[in-house]
This record gives structure tokens, C-alpha cells and sequence, in this order.
């Protein structure tokens, strides 16, 4: 049977949930469809930190995100705030001698990219000027950023953290929320204005004179249509090749587990907390001696890199806490329900035990309540694929790494606007599939993954 459809969006994650609400409910597309044979955001939306920024950087990634976070409060203030917006920041913990001086840089490089004013806090002196973050408010934070510098107001404000401390930035246009709340919200949104979701597969797409015509179907069906957009996460690269398109992702595995922090350890209050120092993970003497003696776990006594992090989870009566660390990052074919690895949640509480002492009473016996993980998209920079492919009709919302949650509502925007022939913002050859066959923007890449600018 062969039905039809103005746009077809093959992916319910987040990237295709919020293209359909951009289409649908933003520029009244009629007779959108979804496709998927997992029910909606249930892949990799729901394997995350549901954490968002904008402390980028590389501006135009800051302007994207800036962006995205209008759409956020925009609709946490049209739902009653129903996926529980905080704006609580990221916290960026180091203890070595020179992070001070790095932390100020870092700062003014976000600052110049557009993250908002730095604040400097070198001694105790301006302790009144570091507002304190609200827990569930999103509206009246302050943005931009505060370095701190002066231990002993570091320790008066996050009395838990390694006593070694040298310096903290708390980046506050940044929080999390409940991705499957924002996810459900732009769904219902989007079917009432007249969204369908058809729970099946793609498994071909009919061309003529390199134009989409006809999506294929695995249960038998098919859609005509003269819009296309694969918006399929971890398999947007399988999805291309239908289109004989070779889009330039991979996918990294992100793990994380969630602990039981029954001693109360970490705040129900915090911020994201992240330590940004590599480190050798502190096991005993006897530890040690083990796991040097085989090949399968010498690795960890190796050094690991910065960048464990932790928050809160669940409400008031939660003593949930995320622990998140990317410490292998090579490519992988995604698998569903990917592999994981038997040694991360033992390895992230050790890790984070480093910026929370407290945590170290967990080890031998901690309590884990979840552990799971999903693939991260991305392209070579780290910059999302919005826009059209070589095939005329069709589209691409995809390679949103590890920001997929936090970047859907811009991305996706941007993408309707392609399908829609809309104006375009500025920055939209930035994110546009065609930038790699520019031969500036390549000389870039080379410098920009170079100097890690991404």
C-alpha cells in the first residue's frame, strides 16, 4: 500500500521528534510523518545526562546553543515547565597548580564566543557577587560565568570537594531536564497538528532523476513524498547509504551509572559537577598487583582523562546521583542494547572519588540502581549535519554527539527551514552537510581539531 506524506522523518529520537514539531507546528507543514520501530525516544534520547550549555568554544557551536536554549525556556514557559528546567550551571573543578590561570582563559574564550561575562573572584572580597544557583528555577540565574580562585571561598560554597582545589568556573546558562518529558511535550504538540508517528522501519528510498520520491517500508508499505529527512541517530550513517550518501559520523559509546548515595555525599542541590584533571585512579597496593598481572586490566592503572562528572537525579525524596566519564572514545558499530563495559562503574566512582572524597566510602560497596549507555553521533568537528544531501529532497538532522538534547530545538529549526525553503540564520552553512567540500572550511577543520578547538 502506498501512502502519502509532505515531509517523512525516519527517527522518533529527539533530532526527529523535534523536526517534526519545527514543521508541523512552526511552519504548518501538513500530513508529516515519523517513522520508527522503537517506540519514540526510547534509543539513545533517554542514555544521556539531560544536561545542556552554552559554554562552548567555538562561537558558532555558542550561538546554536544560545539558540536552543531560547526554544527550552520558550516552551518550559509554555508547559508549566513540565520537563523540570533547572539553569543550576556546570561546575569546572581543577586541582593542579596552573588551572587558575587556564580556568581565566578559558572563561574569556567563552566570553569573546558569546557565553556571557566572566566574573572574577580572586580573593573573598566579591564572595557577595557569586550568586548562589537555584535549584529549580530557570528564569532569574544570572548568565555568563564566575571563576573562582580563592580556596577557601571555593570550600565555603562546595564544602564536599577535594580540599585540594585550586580553582572552579561555574558556566550558569547550563542545567538539565527530563528529555523524555521535552521529548513527549513537542510530540503531543506536534500530533496535534496533525503528526503521525507509524511504527515500522525504512528500508529503501525511490528515486527519480536523483530526486526522492517513495520511502520504502520494511512491513510492505510505502510513502510518497518529495521530503525526506534522516534524523536516524546512530544509524543516520546506514540510513545515508540508502540514499547511496556517505555521511562523515561515527558513533562513540557514553556510558553511565546511576548511584544509590545513601550517605548523603553529594548535595540533592548541586550543580553538574566536573573534574577536569587526568588522573591515575586510587587503588591499593594489592589492587595494584592484580590487575597489573593481566593484559585485560593493566589499563587501568594507566592515566585516565579529565573530565568525570556527576549530578542529582529525581526529586526531593531521591538519593539518585549520575555518574558519567568518556574515557574510551573509539569508534564502534552501534548495537542495540550496546555492550557495556563491566569496569565503568567501578572506574567512574573511584574516578569521581577524586573530586568528592566522600564517594571513596562507596568503594566495595556501592549500590548501583542503573547503569546503561547510548552511542554518540559525530562528525569529525563536532558540529551537527543539518540540511539538505545530494539528493534532491532529501535531508539530514543528525551527528548531534553528545548534545542532542540540548541542541534539538535549534538543529531542528534549522533543518525545517531547508525542507521549507525558509530564510536561513547566518551560520547555516556551518552546519550544512556541503561545508566539507569547501576547501576553507577543510583548512579549518584541520587546524581547529589541531588545536583541540572542539
Amino acid at each position: 500500500m502506498t501512502s502519502t506524506a509532505e515531509a517523512v522523518i525516519c527517527g522518533a529520537g529527539i533530532a526527529g521528534v523535534a523536526t517534526a514539531y519545527q514543521l508541523a507546528v512552526t511552519h504548518d507543514v501538513k500530513n508529516v510523518v515519523l517513522v520508527d520501530d522503537r517506540p519514540p525516544l526510547m534509543l539513545t534520547s533517554d542514555k544521556s545526562s539531560e544536561a545542556y550549555r552554552n559554554w562552548w568554544p567555538d562561537p558558532a557551536m555558542t550561538r546554536l546553543m544560545n539558540r536552543s536554549i531560547d526554544w527550552l525556556e520558550q516552551w518550559a514557559q509554555a508547559s508549566g515547565n513540565r520537563f523540570l528546567l533547572n539553569r543550576r550551571g556546570y561546575v569546572y573543578v581543577t586541582a593542579r597548580p596552573a588551572g587558575g590561570v587556564e580556568f581565566q582563559q578559558a572563561a574569556r574564550e567563552a566570553a569573546q564566543a558569546g557565553a556571557g561575562e566572566v566574573r572574577l573572584h580572586i580573593d573573598r572580597s566579591t564572595a557577595d557577587q557569586y550568586a548562589p544557583p537555584a535549584a529549580h528555577d530557570y528564569r532569574s540565574q544570572p548568565a555568563g560565568a564566575d571563576v573562582l580562585l580563592d580556596r577557601s571561598l571555593i570550600l565555603d560554597r562546595f564544602p564536599e570537594l577535594n580540599p585540594e582545589v585550586t580553582a572552579l568556573i561555574h558556566a550558569r546558562r547550563c542545567g538539565w531536564f527530563s528529555g523524555q518529558q521535552l521529548g513527549m511535550y513537542l510530540l503531543e504538540q506536534a500530533r496535534a497538528h496533525g503528526v503521525t508517528l507509524i511504527a515500522d522501519r525504512v528500508v529503501g528510498i525511490g528515486r527519480r532523476s536523483n530526486r526522492v520520491e517513495e520511502v520504502r517500508l520494511a512491513a510492505g508499505g510505502s510513502l510518497s513524498t518529495r521530503a525526506f529527512i534522516n534524523a536516524a541517530g546512530p544509524f543516520s550513517h546506514a540510513v545515508g547509504q540508502l540514499l547511496d550518501v556517505e555521511l562523515p559520523l561515527i558513533n562513540e559509546l557514553h556510558l553511565k551509572v546511576a548511584l544509590k548515595d545513601y550517605l548523603n555525599i553529594v548535595p540533592r542541590t548541586a550543580p553538574l559537577m566536573i573534574w577536569t584533571d587526568p588522573q591515575y585512579l586510587p587503588w591499593t597496593d594489592e589492587e595494584c598487583a592484580e590487575l597489573a598481572a593481566s593484559d585485560e586490566t593493566r589499563w587501568l592503572l594507566e592515566e585516565l582523562p579529565g573530565g568525570a562528572h556527576l549530578r542529582p537525579e529525581g526529586g526531593g525524596d531521591s538519593n539518585i546521583v549520575l555518574l558519567l566519564w568518556a574515557y574510551h572514545l573509539e569508534p564502534r558499530e552501534p548495537i542495540v542494547p550496546p555492550a557495556l563495559d563491566e569496569f565503568f562503574p567501578e572506574v567512574a566512582l573511584r574516578g569521581l572519588s577524586t573530586m568528592y572524597p566522600g564517594l571513596r566510602a562507596y568503594v566495595g560497596k556501592a549500590s548501583f540502581a542503573l547503569y546503561d549507555g547510548g552511542y554518540y553521533t559525530r562528525t569529525p568537528e563536532n558540529r551537527p549535519l543539518a540540511g539538505p544531501l545530494p539528493v534532491e529532497g532529501a535531508f539530514v538532522c543528525g551527528g548531534l554527539s553528545g548534545f542532542g538534547l540540548m541542541a534539538a530545538a535549534a538543529v531542528s529549526e534549522l533543518v525545517a527551514a531547508h525542507v521549507t525553503g525558509s530564510s536561513l540564520p547566518p551560520d547555516a552553512a556551518l552546519f550544512s552537510p556541503a561545508r566539507y567540500a569547501d576547501a576553507a572550511y577543510r583548512e579549518w577543520l584541520v587546524t581547529a581539531r589541531a588545536v583541540g578547538q572542539l
